[in-house]
């Protein structure tokens, strides 16, 4: 039961995720143009941007959309094989696996409906350097994967201390 509930962590965060994103593109659509909307001076405006690529411009040509589209599907595979296997008490790990999925499900959501690509309106400027234009969607893919990608280290580091102390208490019992 108490796994059931966790797993309610995950889908509570997925669903937010797809959810906002959806509402917040359908707002740019309805809202923006591609001229830029001030937000906070220079440095961050609102401006209606459609990505056929992936993260950071990436395009791989005439087939960038089916080709994005089966990577997310995959990945969505691979993640959902991966909270099956997270354990009752990893809390976050469940969270950050959310985030992921629900940015890979928004995203995916606009590759199948438009040919288009992806609807991007968050624009950042430094000075003279330009953040690629992004969405809700790659923000909770940004910052889930990295905290994911942390969560996954420290697990790997603690298996391996595990091992060495094995070893250790195995040398030191002969």
């Amino acid at each position: 039961m108490e796994r059931r509930n966790v797993r309610f962590i995950f889908w509570v965060v997925a669903a937010g995720v797809v959810a906002l994103d959806f509402y917040t593109k359908q707002l740019a659509v309805a809202e923006l143009t591609r001229v830029p909307v001030p937000v906070i001076g220079d440095w961050l405006s609102l401006r209606l941007v459609y990505n056929p690529g992936a993260a950071f411009g990436i395009n791989v040509g005439e087939h960038s959309r089916w080709v994005f589209m089966t990577l997310a599907i995959l990945a969505l595979v691979v993640l959902g094989v991966m909270v099956l296997q997270t354990a009752p008490h990893q809390k976050f790990k469940l969270l950050t696996l959310g985030l992921v999925c629900g940015g890979a499900v928004g995203n995916l959501i606009d590759r199948v409906r438009s040919a288009r690509g992806v609807v991007d309106f968050i624009d950042i400027w430094i000075g003279r350097f330009h953040w690629p234009t992004f969405n809700v969607a790659d923000m909770a893919v940004s910052c889930g994967a990295i905290a994911l990608a942390a969560i996954l280290w420290t697990e790997g580091k603690q298996e391996e201390d595990d091992v060495e102390e094995a070893a250790n208490s195995a040398e030191a019992a002969s």
